[in-house]
């Protein structure tokens, strides 16, 4: 349950982003950007700061 909403907190991140890049500000892509990092970062170490969040919020595995 948590890899899915890991996943789904990613995904509306860059889609709000884009669409904030799009229509307000194209600033808003070094957030996509960030995300993406963060996503290859996880990758790389196994450690995601969302999942720890979801944790301790109580959310099983």
């Amino acid at each position: 349950m948590k890899n899915r909403i890991v996943r789904a907190v990613a995904g509306t991140f860059i889609l709000i982003s884009l669409l904030l890049a799009i229509y307000v500000n194209q600033n808003w892509l070094w957030f996509t950007a960030f995300v993406g990092a963060n996503l290859l970062q996880s990758s790389i170490t196994k450690w995601c700061l969302m999942e720890q969040i979801l944790t301790k919020l109580g959310v099983k595995d």
